[in-house]
């Protein structure tokens, strides 16, 4: 008992508080918002699990600020297998709606669980252990070294797709993918030659692997006179959305008193399109809140990586930072209509416990950077 009283204080010390604050008042922020998006449900269900999901994502934030990252990614072939499994698993057993078009959640007993959510850490983990290994001992910009990487990225982004259908899901692996990349020091005319490889094989991707309705919805935001003249097809969540916002102003109507919100009117209201409950209720200077508050975690996550002076630890700080804005930009753009309605939940905000607990989880591999010591010869740079 003496030594677990005397780890405490230590623990509070070294770990990032600052952190897990801002993490902890995001998440509850985003349960009071989801308690009253749901207000008018018959079952307090959704907020069970919201409140479930922060209790299991503190646990794991508070369990991985202690467990070395090189101890977790040293175990690379049991995560790989790991995340190839739970991925394949959504063939036999993945549910989705039928608006969004994929199956992508596992559930059991009435909870679901998106393994896209739980892989998408693991990937941050293993390609900053792979890049960092790559920069040790071989050569990162070598053609042997970009096609591993690619290869790393393109069959997780892949399973990804043919698996579940999640386009905005694996979208955002892409963006981890560059910021990582990008961060580690790759030459600037590797991705030349990317953008010109993705531009060369879009109109192929575009006519054979979307279906007409992904179309529409990509075209959306940009050409809703021409895919969506009448505004009650593809354009209509968003059109909600928007219209929600706008009534709220800036201090909003109050908690359980939006018109859209408390109505059927506003769709997806606790999970893709909470943004929208923020303004309506809450009014402009809470959807300012939240940015602030979003942006400060991705700040922070940025400069434990820069202070970290051990390259896969800065990576996996800037791979969790490159995530949380990449949602953060796509779920707040469809919102208010200058992105494609693709089912991105808001980090720490939208109801779902997969997201809720794996981002808390990722965050704490980001405290645990700034937990352990950081090597001898960059400490004079702390």
């Amino acid at each position: 008992m003496k030594k677990i009283a005397a780890a405490v204080p230590d623990f509070f010390k070294r770990a990032d508080m600052l952190l897990f604050l801002l993490c902890c008042t995001c998440s509850v922020f985003g349960i009071v918002v989801i308690s009253s998006a749901t207000a008018s449900y018959e079952t307090p269900r959704y907020l069970i699990v919201q409140i479930g999901a922060f209790a299991i994502g503190i646990g794991l934030f508070l369990f991985l600020t202690v467990i070395d990252i090189e101890t977790i990614a040293d175990n690379w072939l049991i995560l790989m297998t790991f995340s190839v499994i739970i991925l394949l698993l959504l063939i036999p057993f993945g549910r989705g709606g039928e608006e969004t078009g994929n199956a992508s959640w596992l559930r059991f007993l009435g909870v679901g669980l998106q393994p896209s959510e739980v892989v998408k850490v693991i990937f941050v983990v293993l390609l900053a252990k792979h890049i960092s290994y790559l920069k040790e001992y071989k050569s990162l910009n070598s053609i042997i070294s970009v096609g591993q990487m690619v290869l790393h990225f393109g069959f997780i982004f892949s399973l990804i797709i043919v698996v579940s259908g999640d386009l905005g899901s694996a979208l955002v692996f892409f963006f981890v993918f560059f910021v990582m990349l990008f961060s580690a020091g790759l030459k600037l005319y590797w991705f030349v030659i990317g953008a010109a490889a993705l531009s060369a094989i879009t109109p192929f991707v575009w006519d054979n692997a979307l279906s007409e309705r992904q179309q529409e919805r990509i075209l959306a935001p940009y050409f809703s006179d021409i895919v969506d003249p009448e505004g009650f097809d593809v354009t209509w969540q968003a059109n909600q959305s928007k219209l929600a916002l706008s009534s709220g102003q800036l201090r909003g109507t109050g908690l359980g008193y939006g018109t859209q919100t408390q109505s059927k009117a506003l769709p997806e209201k606790h999970t893709d399109f909470i943004f929208a409950v923020i303004g309506e209720e809450l009014g402009m200077i809470a959807c300012c809140a939240v940015i602030i508050l979003l942006m400060l975690i991705v700040i922070r996550c940025v400069y434990i990586g820069i202070k970290s002076g051990n390259t896969m630890n800065m990576l996996v700080c800037f791979g969790v930072a490159s995530f949380i804005f990449a949602q953060m930009a796509e779920n707040i753009g469809m919102c208010i209509g200058v992105a494609p309605v693709i089912g991105i939940t808001l980090p720490f905000f939208s109801y779902g416990g997969s997201s809720l607990f794996t981002t808390l989880a990722a965050a704490g591999l980001v405290s645990g950077v700034k937990y352990r010591p950081k090597p001898e010869r960059f400490r004079s740079y702390g």
